[in-house]
């Protein structure tokens, strides 16, 4: 199992999973945000990539007007910096462009490893990892498609109801 936890295994995929960890490391980013646990998340890790995805890196805080100030005070100056208040309630995001890439910042005051964006990741993984490359490229044509995620996933393997919900419920041992 690969440990998303840290960003050195992107040292050893593909070009574009290179690219990003030289954006994490080379612009610092990683380590302007180590204290709050970050994990990157989403598409990029997992290989389920479009050209437009982002880099969406969640992290875990205990004061969230201290994590506001120090994402304004971290990447402030970043192009196209903006803080905004996303649906979940406490919850922080920024978002900035950095050398081509999107780059999403998500808080809770939940341990990363606990968040729903690492758990979907992690139990889409395993999937990935069972179900092989054919149904990863089915996934990526949904995807560029315009289906998110999770209802590409959700209508592959045929889920009901809240595809959110259904597919943390197949969460078993998510350590790594």
């Amino acid at each position: 199992m690969i440990d998303f936890t840290s960003p050195d295994y992107l040292l050893t995929g593909n070009v574009k999973q290179k690219a990003v960890y030289r954006v994490l490391t080379g612009r610092r980013i990683w380590e302007k945000l180590r204290s709050f646990d970050p994990v990157l998340t989403g598409t990029i890790p997992i290989n389920i990539d479009t050209d437009t995805s982002d880099l969406d890196i969640i992290c875990c805080f205990t004061d969230a007007r201290m994590f506001e100030k120090h994402l304004v005070e971290s990447f402030g100056t970043e192009d196209g910096f903006k803080l905004f208040t996303p649906k979940l309630a406490g919850a922080v995001a920024a978002s900035f462009v950095c050398e081509g890439f999107t780059i999403e910042i998500f808080g809770q005051a939940i341990p990363t490893r606990q968040q729903a964006a690492y758990l979907h990741m992690i139990i889409e993984y395993r999937i990935l990892l069972e179900k092989g490359e054919a149904f990863r490229q089915q996934v990526i044509a949904l995807k560029k498609q315009g289906y998110k995620t999770e209802p590409a996933f959700g209508k592959l393997l045929g889920i009901a109801g809240n595809v959110y919900e259904e597919l943390l419920k197949l969460k078993t041992d998510t350590r790594e």
